[in-house]
């Protein structure tokens, strides 16, 4: 089983390997990075696709401390740092997009492009973060069950073969890991607009058209902040979890930016 030591973590990733460009899946809230499948088995014939389960979910051996983005960021490079990768196109999807932008804000030199998938830049409002304290605390005090149909609903939609994938692994997701990579979220701080315009990279925006947890508005105005971005997909029919419920939309999106703007021969 791959762990890599890194941030007094047990950081377990997986890769592709090759002689590709480097590309890093950073996976969303109550995802692992198996959702990154379908992507992975599109990319990795040319690009050597590097993803790892963020603290507090999957198979990552975390030390149940609280953590911030900044830490997923740190242990994203302190991966490519494992693998002795200098440079990385970095695909982050919701949670993931949100510690993508501070890898591009921290680590600028080791950023070669991006990819935001159902994700914004912005923080939660005062009413918005007291609804998901409520939801963290019933997790803690009750359990998942009171919660999971919301989630799947608003991660998945009405995919039951999805639903029936992930539900299960998060009703057993442990209400600690819950509670610490909750308030990562709703304790994040502000990225400015003056911040988000330092980010040169090339960068893609994808976005499910029926995500009500990210509503695409948010998505079209992270596209519309950053210098340069390339392109700003929306998916149709696709609730949050877009690159799982449309693989295939996401998939020539993605394949057609890598090859424009991190090509194989580079």
């Amino acid at each position: 089983m791959p762990i890599a030591e890194i941030n007094h973590q047990g950081l377990y990733y997986e890769d592709s390997g090759g002689e590709g460009p480097a590309v890093v899946f950073m996976h969303g809230f109550l995802f692992d990075q198996t959702m990154f499948d379908p992507q992975v088995a599109a990319l990795a014939p040319k690009y050597r696709c590097i993803r790892f389960d963020a603290r507090a979910f999957g198979q990552t051996v975390w030390d149940g401390q609280p953590f911030t983005l900044y830490d997923t960021a740190a242990d994203a490079i302190g991966l490519l740092d494992h693998l002795g990768i200098q440079k990385a196109t970095f695909v982050g999807m919701s949670q993931g997009g949100y510690a993508a932008m501070r890898i591009a804000l921290k680590y600028p030199d080791r950023v070669q492009a991006l990819v935001f998938m159902s994700t914004y830049y912005g923080v939660d409002t005062e009413d918005v973060k007291e609804i998901y304290r409520s939801m963290r605390n019933t997790w803690r005090d009750v359990g998942p069950a009171p919660l999971l149909d919301t989630y799947l609903m608003l991660f998945l939609g009405n995919d039951e073969d999805l639903r029936a994938h992930w539900g299960p692994k998060w009703a057993a997701a442990n209400p600690h890991n819950i509670w610490h990579a909750k308030n990562n979220l709703i304790d994040r701080d502000e990225l400015s607009d003056e911040q988000m315009r330092t980010i040169t990279a090339p960068a893609l925006v994808i976005h499910g058209m029926e995500d009500q947890g990210i509503p695409i508005m948010l998505g079209e105005q992270l596209h519309n902040i950053l210098p340069n971005a390339k392109g700003m997909v929306r998916v149709p029919e696709a609730a949050h979890a877009a690159n799982l419920m449309q693989p295939e939309v996401v998939n020539v999106a993605l394949l057609a930016f890598l090859e424009r703007y991190v090509p194989v021969s580079a």
